[in-house]
């Protein structure tokens, strides 16, 4: 069977994902893979530190972090995108396991051959955004949508009358 990706040089950002043969839509790529850390060990070890830009965490769920540092596959080079052609699928465990939770990279469109794989990293950070952090967390994916940073906006909370 042929290879799906190849990891190379991005124009978007460091490494990337890009399509190594025609890809269909729907078709599941990969598995984002890592060690399954408990988010208060993650918060141990990486200091909750929004300042750096770059991590190659993703939220699981509430219980679990896969931290693809340590056990990682190509899924961590892969772009964000403010127009991605994938996505991040959460297949939950039929047995109710949040250890056994898994994500996968799908794609959302049909993909050429050489064409870079991107998805929406969907960021939400706890404190302000300010413009400092929407620097750092710099989108640089160049769709004429592009909103200049990786971090999405926070959710308002319904006004109480």
């Amino acid at each position: 069977m042929a290879r799906n990706i190849l990891v190379r040089r991005s124009p978007i950002h460091g490494n990337g994902v890009f399509a190594a043969r025609d890809l269909p839509k729907g078709l599941r790529v990969i598995q984002y893979r890592g060690a399954l850390r408990p988010h208060d060990e993650i918060d141990r070890c990486y200091g909750g530190d929004a300042d750096s830009g770059h991590t190659f965490l993703f939220t699981l769920n509430d219980d679990w972090v896969i931290d693809a540092n340590v056990g990682g596959n190509s899924a961590r080079w892969i772009n964000h995108s403010c127009k991605p052609n994938c996505e991040a699928v959460l297949y939950e465990d039929a047995g109710g396991d949040r250890r056994k939770d898994r994500v996968f990279i799908e794609t959302k469109r049909a993909i050429r051959a050489g064409e870079e794989l991107t998805y929406d990293y969907g960021i939400v950070l706890d404190e302000a955004h300010t413009p400092r952090l929407k620097k750092i967390w710099a989108c640089r994916c160049g769709a004429r949508n592009c909103t200049g940073t990786m971090l999405k906006p926070k959710r308002r909370s319904a006004r109480r009358s």
